[in-house]
């Protein structure tokens, strides 16, 4: 988008098209109006508009203020300034942002729902051009289906970072894979890419197995005339001749690496894990959940799902006794061992300690602390890594951290709330799998409508 200048190479773009992208920074417009800063997507427009209001609210308007006022008005009427705010508000709607904060000033809104206004101010323009850098972070499944749609509906060129899988194979029609030090284009969307990609460097490794037995026979060639000195050097020359056309292809490291993930439990529960009778949870007149009753059975995966604000986190929260209910009980089998996964995790980290100090925190006493190193270097922390303050690492790395607690406690009961938040592909492959084999009972909150339908067993 020409904020970062490339180390070599160059960008070009068609003159006159206009290049929507999502900010990253949610705190950028404090000072806007909700509704402004979607308008501020179309930089034109707004600079128009701007324009405008400035010498409208001028004390007095001379002649040249009146004339390029008027100039200003048929710019604006030009690109449907006078239906700007209805548009900007319907994409407010769209993203959930409700009318009544529409007015009010980007400071009022919450932090995780800022993210949906610049999603918003992206879309404004409707760009020739659109960059999205994780446009479902904090989004509900709801509001993800609409913005499916809306993307399916433009003819926009688009170029999407996303590690929802589901979101890739409903919008994108390539792939860009940025792997071996290159950049790779495969037609089709993630699954079909996936499919591509694996074929194709199968198909290179089996090349170079095919050439690397025509070599090895050329060796063999060769030593069965080494005794014979006139035939030696001719059957020599020959193999030279040969290996010149058998080529190997080179087969680059891959910079794409997945952790290993695995919860066992300790003791094995047996019929029925929970129970949940008359729970009910509500903040002053929002009901969050009323007379709410529930059995899980041992083994079942359940899957929490309702739009953001619906009470999600809470009843978790609930379940894990961080905060009472106003109403009903929650009761646990006996010898439950909950592994507890939340979705705000700062306080974990709170404390200065390197990461093999933080892990070993968690350990059982049967573990020593080359277990641990083990755990850690399966969850891809290095010998290096292991030395840095937990405060300094990314939310990724948190995130596999927090994983590594749960396999070195071993708990029969796992409580996940947006487990895949942060994480790269890798990862949530990774711990999809985990979960699958998990042997235990889960309870989890997730948007990533892959890892759902692929775990959710309710």
């Amino acid at each position: 988008d020409g904020s970062l200048a490339p180390s070599a190479g160059n960008v070009s773009i068609t003159p006159n098209e206009r290049v929507g992208r999502l900010h990253q920074d949610q705190f950028a417009f404090e000072k806007f109006s909700v509704l402004d800063t979607v308008i501020m997507g179309h930089q034109e427009l707004w600079q128009v508009k701007a324009e405008r209001d400035r010498i409208y609210n001028l004390p007095e308007m001379s002649d040249e203020d009146g004339m390029k006022v008027a100039e200003l008005e048929i710019a604006f009427a030009e690109m449907d300034g006078y239906t700007a705010e209805s548009r900007a508000g319907e994409l407010l709607i769209g993203v959930g942002i409700p009318v009544e904060q529409h007015d009010g000033p980007m400071s009022n809104i919450a932090p995780g729902w800022k993210l949906r206004v610049l999603l918003a101010q992206a879309l404004f323009s409707d760009p020739d051009v659109l960059l999205l850098d994780e446009p479902t972070n904090n989004l509900d499944i709801n509001t993800i289906r609409w913005l499916e749609d809306v993307l399916n509906a433009r003819n926009s060129t688009m170029v999407i970072i996303s590690h929802d899988r589901h979101f890739l194979n409903s919008v994108c029609t390539h792939m860009a894979d940025v792997d071996y030090g290159e950049i790779r284009l495969y037609p089709g969307n993630y699954d079909q890419y996936m499919a591509a990609a694996t074929l194709a460097r199968a198909q290179l490794l089996a090349d170079n197995a095919k050439k690397q037995a025509q070599l090895d026979d050329l060796q063999q060639f060769v030593a069965r005339f080494s005794a014979n000195a006139s035939k030696a050097k001719q059957a020599t020359s020959r193999a030279k001749q040969m290996e010149k056309k058998i080529q190997l292809n080179e087969v680059k490291a891959s910079s794409r690496v997945h952790p290993y993930i695995r919860f066992n439990q300790d003791k094995q529960l047996y019929r029925l894990a929970l129970e949940l009778k008359g729970l009910s949870k509500a903040y002053d007149d929002l009901v969050l959940f009323r007379n709410l009753e529930l059995h899980v059975e041992v083994g079942e995966r359940v899957a929490i799902l309702g739009p953001n604000g619906a009470g999600k986190t809470t009843l978790l929260r609930c379940l894990m006794n961080e905060i009472a209910a106003d109403s009903g009980t929650v009761k646990w089998s006996e010898n439950v061992n909950i592994g507890y996964f939340a979705q705000d995790h700062a306080a974990d980290f709170e404390e200065d300690l390197n990461l093999l100090d933080w892990m070993t925190q968690w350990r059982q006493p049967k573990d020593d602390e080359q277990w641990v190193r083990g755990v850690l270097g399966q969850l891809l922390f290095s010998g290096d890594d292991i030395k840095k303050s937990v405060r300094k690492i990314s939310g990724g790395e948190q995130g596999r951290m927090l994983f590594g607690k749960l396999m070195l406690q071993r708990p029969n009961i796992l409580v996940m709330d947006e487990p895949t938040n942060h994480l790269d592909m890798e990862s949530i492959e990774s711990l999809n799998l985990a979960l699958e084999k998990f042997p235990g009972t889960l309870f989890f909150v997730s948007h990533d409508r892959e890892f759902v339908s692929s775990l959710a067993t309710r």
